[in-house]
């Protein structure tokens, strides 16, 4: 089947991806929403420019869309550019990275339902040690590239998704019950290096901003 991935360059997405492909379907194109608003509800934001260069390393074609991130009314900016995707490269449905968020899984859906195309997740309600540790194992290079939440500080930016960040993610969710994953938008992830690439992305120079328990990556 001719796929489109919701694609954000993190873990999630990425990983939904290589699945979608093993799984024998094509992917068509990449879908990444810009959003102007570093809260948005529906996207990840952090080093969401290095799409474009992640779907070179992919070789599949991007469509890239930009939405204010307004509450809702950023999902008439995801069906605008779902509705391309259609038009532009005949998909015939929808990959998400969805693991947890009943909220963006619903709404994508709902989306799909009116396009009258399919919506996989392929990550949907997988445990989220599991995933960390099938990403590992699977060859992904992740690094975190954003943090929103106690304990998390400035400190966790930068660092790689291996075996010792999940035994510390794993204690700090019997502490403070996070979510090990980042499903809670504790934080967030972007991947330099996975199968799908052909070449490991470079990353080039960056800043870490923020304060407090808010901290991201800034790409010069």
């Amino acid at each position: 089947m001719q796929l489109g991935v919701l694609f954000s360059g993190g873990k999630d997405s990425t990983y939904a991806a290589w699945l979608a492909k093993k799984y024998g379907h094509e992917i068509a194109c990449l879908i990444s929403i810009v959003s102007k608003n570093p809260d948005s509800f529906m996207f990840h934001t952090p080093a969401i420019k290095l799409t474009q260069k992640q779907a070179e390393l992919i070789d599949a074609p991007l469509v890239c869309v930009e939405t204010l991130g307004k509450k809702e009314e950023e999902l008439g900016d995801l069906k605008k550019a779902i509705k391309k995707a259609v038009k532009d490269f005949k998909i015939e449905g929808i990959v998400t990275g969805a693991v947890e968020s009943v909220y963006q899984a619903s709404r994508i859906q709902k989306i799909c339902n009116e396009l009258k195309i399919e919506c996989f997740n392929p990550l949907w309600q997988k445990n989220q040690i599991e995933l960390l540790n099938e990403l590992v194992k699977s060859g992904f290079e992740i690094i975190i590239s954003g943090v929103a939440a106690y304990p998390f500080d400035k400190s966790w930016i930068g660092r790689k998704i291996d075996k010792k960040f999940i035994e510390e993610v794993s204690k700090l969710q019997e502490k403070y019950k996070i979510n090990p994953a980042g499903e809670g938008g504790e934080f967030e992830s972007l991947v330099v290096n996975c199968p799908l690439f052909k070449k490991r992305l470079e990353l080039g120079k960056f800043e870490v901003v923020g304060e407090g328990n808010s901290w991201r990556i800034d790409l010069k």
